[in-house]
């Protein structure tokens, strides 16, 4: 760096050396960072017209979940959870440095209260300089000037960079953007957390349903047992009959206490969500009662560019980072600092206090870097970097957002399909265990018959609750990727 001129008294001593300093800064600034216009969107996310005001995303979660023992889980958490905390937190961290940022516009004061001591050689400027006025005529007593010489100063001190090219203007800019960023940031927490609450929640419920399932087939195979038996002792099947339907409800029971483990599991994942530690999760009835709503829609992709707090977070993060090369950019530019200072100076303690001791300065200065660039290069390249960084995040969020609502609105409608057909075929096996039942009373229908039969229809009354999950679980899905679940 070097010093283009000081100040003293606000004098200036050369203006042609500043103009031509400035004009030299200036011609040596990086070229303006070219910025790419950004990619548009879909219109729709489906072949069908989508109305902003159906949109699932616009509802509340309260209103959208309408489960009292889910909304009071969400509610414990957005109390106590540790991610959310931890979001919170970097809100505070980022409005701090927006606050340190906006502390350079003004000027800083230092109280300064300082000592210090020289001894000048004889042959110096100075100690030949205080020799000879200590000589003189005019100085007596306190003003003779001792070697060493003692240096006491107790007072202020200021120093302000003038904001003249607005560097320190964008620096507060870019940090207020990233106050937005962070509480956005928060808000994305919500979102991912509201959703996987809910989740949990619903695997939970469809773990109660495979309970109960199991434990209704667990009763008909207890009964089929006990009728081989009876038959067995009648002659009409063999000791083989009896070990396959033991051995099939041995197998039913055990994946009861497979089942069950599940949902221990899934419980202190809940509670850890919660910010608790493991207890019992209050739920509703299971997934076997429930039914998705009859219409879902999703709204329109430019509106969840606004819903959604990770886009709107990726995008703020976009306009500090622009920002960021703008400050960047001005590093290479003339800086004016001021300085100045006011108190008592001396060099005796005896007369510090005297108000012949008072002391006055100002100091300008404006210097810009010429030779040693390399520094500022390698920054200016870094946030360059970074905000193209920041540019391609935020299309990848675009798109895995646009992604998501697609998939989750297929799945929801594949789901729908899958489960009326799981419902079919859970009713004809049931009949088809009937029947069997009764063939093999009457003699018509062999064991294995019967146990294939009570086998098929627990795969098939699993597999219906699975896809139900699953429904549910996309529709959480959709509800989150539209940038709902944060109001």
């Amino acid at each position: 760096m070097v010093k283009l001129f000081t100040v003293r008294s606000l004098r200036w001593r050369s203006s042609p050396l500043l103009l031509a300093l400035v004009l030299l800064g200036s011609c040596q600034l990086p070229k303006p960072l070219l910025r790419p216009n950004k990619q548009p969107v879909p219109a729709s996310f489906a072949r069908q017209t989508q109305t902003d005001s159906a949109s699932i995303a616009a509802q509340s979660w309260r209103a959208f979940f309408a489960d009292d023992n889910l909304v009071q889980l969400i509610d414990t958490a957005l109390t106590s959870n540790l991610d959310l905390r931890i979001a919170t937190q970097r809100i505070e961290m980022a409005r701090a440095n927006f606050e340190y940022s906006r502390g350079f516009l003004a000027p800083q004061v230092n109280a300064v209260a300082s000592a210090g001591v020289d001894r000048y050689g004889e042959y110096t400027m100075t100690g030949v300089g205080n020799y000879d006025t200590n000589l003189s005529e005019n100085i007596r007593g306190n003003q003779l000037t001792p070697n060493p010489t003692p240096d006491y100063f107790l007072g202020a001190r200021s120093s302000w960079e003038i904001d003249i090219w607005g560097k320190l203007r964008n620096r507060k800019k870019s940090a207020y953007i990233r106050v937005l960023a962070s509480e956005k940031g928060r808000q994305a927490v919500v979102t991912a957390l509201v959703a996987e609450i809910a989740r949990y929640y619903y695997n939970l419920l469809a773990l109660d349903g495979e309970l109960e399932i199991l434990q209704e087939n667990i009763d008909y195979q207890q009964k089929a047992v006990d009728l081989v038996r009876i038959q067995k002792q009648a002659g009409r099947v063999t000791e083989l009959a009896v070990q396959q339907f033991t051995a099939q409800l041995i197998n039913t029971k055990s994946r009861l206490g497979q089942v069950q483990q599940q949902i221990v599991e899934n419980e202190n994942q809940l509670n850890r969500l919660l910010g608790r530690y493991p207890q019992p999760i209050r739920r509703g009835q299971s997934l076997q009662e429930r039914e998705l709503p009859s219409q879902i829609v999703a709204g329109l992709p430019t509106q969840m560019l606004v819903r959604r707090p990770d886009i709107q977070q990726a995008e703020l993060e976009l306009q500090a980072a622009h920002i960021d090369v703008d400050v960047a950019r001005a590093e290479f530019l003339p800086s004016l600092n001021l300085s100045a200072y006011l108190g008592l100076n001396a060099f005796r303690t005896a007369v510090l206090f005297n108000p012949a001791s008072i002391a006055t300065g100002l100091l300008g200065g404006l210097s810009a870097p010429i030779l040693n660039r390399r520094s500022l290069k390698a920054n200016y390249r870094q946030t360059v970097a970074q905000s193209r960084e920041s540019l391609f995040r935020y299309q990848q969020i675009i798109q895995t957002g646009f992604g998501e609502v697609m998939t989750n609105l297929r799945g929801i409608e594949n789901y729908r399909q899958v489960a009326q057909l799981k419902s079919q075929e859970v009713n004809m096996l049931q009949q088809a265990v009937s029947t069997s039942n009764d063939l093999f009373a009457n003699g018509y229908a062999s064991y294995l018959e019967v146990i294939t039969a009570q086998r098929s229809v627990l795969e098939a009354e699993l597999a219906l609750i699975n896809t139900k999950q699953a429904q549910f679980v996309a529709l959480t899905n959709l509800y989150r990727s539209l940038g709902g679940g944060w109001q």
